[in-house]
């Protein structure tokens, strides 16, 4: 062995700063990294204590031969190409080759070779250090399976998975998540999904990350263009451990919340269209009672005007002719008791109680429930839903014929003959804790004078057609009152009618 390479590092060594010479060769002998030092031709000069511990040959066995006696010879020649290049420009080169040890057994070695250079520039050695990561190798692989396991079966699974973490930023998704970004057109679905089922999920999911579980619970998401999805949502704690370096010695991890998500939109158009059809019979029922209602409203109505002048005229013939008056009187009596003998049989509406109800539902029942009445005349709808809206207090069979009849009304207002542009805007938004809805039409509109009018009882455009015997916005204006809201007519942007809604979202329906 040539003791050159030591003789030169003891060379550089000052004497405040000198260790024992045999210190240099006991540190690198004893080193529990594998060492040896070759001549320029790669011939082994020297091999420490590790280095026939990884090969399993003995100094006297190794020494002398050349560095190629440890190679399988199935590292890939570009390899050793690149190795060469590197040293023969007196530069230091790190890498893996596949060994093999004295007994035939093959292992993976992390190599790093570094060329000593003499005064004059001349490579006169090479020192190389290597370690056997076979096992490390190993254990990586195993590791980069399992992840590729998992990826695909999380990837193949039918339903949509996001991990989220402390902050609320998806650090881990599936396919069928990112189909969902492309579907729904949202940035993150989950946050919107969330935001939906659990508004509070931002505030609690780094401190108090169990008041973000939930289980199964139903999200809807309305899409511009589309159906709406229908997804249960299931969410998780997932303990989250950081990578960062100043976390090694910390134990503790950090929540992350995984959020599952389903589509159950086939199920929910199943369920959706047997109540479509209840609901259609309920609200045609509810159009009749509301019809003989205003009817009989409207006759008893008519009837008090006649009956207010004779009660004027009653009050002058008692000073001329009283008899003439008590047979009028008499009558009257007897008109006002069949009066109330009517009223008495106009029929009630419904006892609704109040619920928690989505808008976006209300409003998508109205349009199926109107959709014929819409391609017969031949309407193009334009439907903008919120991508999801909070909860109201309502009650959902009264809200639904608010909106029926806004849409009626604009129906009647664009299916007249000769009419060409035929387009009803439904639109719902969330604006400063308040639902708006608009119908928007196409259609002649309202003069302004005719506006507040049109809420008021009996009023009808319609100028004595006989066709429409009804109270006009009245009832809807009612409606919306009930609710706390309040409703407004506007020009629409194409020069129609615009019917404006707006509900608290904390309101409370009296």
């Amino acid at each position: 062995m040539s003791a050159t390479p030591l003789a030169q590092a003891r060379a550089t060594v000052t004497p405040e700063t000198a260790l024992p010479p045999e210190a240099y060769s006991q540190a690198v002998d004893q080193a529990d990294l594998a060492i040896s030092i070759t001549d320029a031709k790669a011939n082994i000069l020297f091999a420490n204590e590790a280095f026939t511990r990884v090969t399993g040959y003995s100094k006297d066995e190794i020494v002398g031969k050349n560095e190629s006696t440890l190679s399988n010879h199935t590292t890939p020649p570009e390899i050793y190409k690149a190795m060469w290049s590197d040293l023969s420009a007196q530069k230091p080169w790190a890498g893996k080759l596949l060994n093999k040890r004295k007994d035939g057994g093959l292992y993976l070695a992390e190599l790093s070779i570094s060329p000593v250079v003499d005064g004059d520039g001349k490579t006169t050695h090479f020192v190389g250090m290597h370690r056997d990561i076979t096992e490390m190798h190993r254990l990586e692989r195993l590791v980069r399976n399992q992840k590729h396991l998992i990826e695909s079966v999380v990837d193949a699974a039918p339903m949509a998975f996001a991990l989220l973490d402390p902050s609320g930023r998806v650090v881990l998704d599936n396919q069928e998540y990112k189909k969902m970004v492309s579907d729904l057109r949202l940035k993150e679905p989950a946050h919107t999904i969330l935001d939906s089922v659990l508004p509070s999920w931002r505030d609690n999911l780094a401190e108090r990350p169990q008041e973000c579980l939930v289980t199964q619970r139903e999200a809807r998401v309305d899409r511009a263009a589309g159906r709406p999805r229908w997804l249960s949502v299931t969410s998780s704690i997932i303990d989250m451990h950081s990578d960062c370096a100043d976390s090694y010695f910390c134990a503790d991890g950090q929540p992350g919340l995984l959020v599952v998500m389903s589509d159950i939109t086939s199920l929910r158009d199943e369920q959706e269209r047997a109540r479509a059809s209840a609901l259609q019979a309920v609200l045609a029922e509810e159009e009749r009672t509301a019809a003989i209602r205003e009817g009989l409203s409207a006759a008893i109505f008519r009837l008090e005007e006649p009956m207010n002048v004779m009660t004027s005229a009653i009050s002058v013939l008692q000073r001329r002719d009283p008899a003439s008056a008590a047979m009028l009187q008499q009558a009257l009596s007897g008109s006002r008791e069949h009066l109330e003998t009517l009223r008495q049989v106009i029929p009630q509406g419904q006892h609704e109680i109040v619920v928690g109800v989505n808008m976006n539902e209300i409003l998508r029942d109205v349009l199926e429930v109107s959709t014929p009445r819409l391609l017969s005349a031949g309407i193009t709808v334009d439907w903008q839903p919120a991508s999801t809206l909070p909860p109201m207090l309502g009650r959902p069979l009264q809200l639904r014929m608010l909106f029926k009849a806004l849409v009626d009304n604009a129906i009647e207002a664009m299916n007249i003959k000769g009419w060409k542009r035929r387009e009803l805007s439904l639109i719902s938004a969330l604006t400063n804790e308040c639902i708006v809805v608009s119908v928007i039409d196409s259609g002649p509109g309202i003069p302004h004078e005719w506006r507040h009018k049109a809420f008021e009882p009996f009023f009808t455009a319609k100028g004595g057609s006989g066709k429409h015997i009804g109270t006009g916005l009245s009832r809807a204006q009612q409606v919306v009152a009930d609710h706390g809201g309040i409703i407004d007519l506007d020009d629409s942007p194409s020069g129609g009618l615009a019917a404006i809604v707006e509900f608290r979202v904390d309101g409370d329906p009296i």
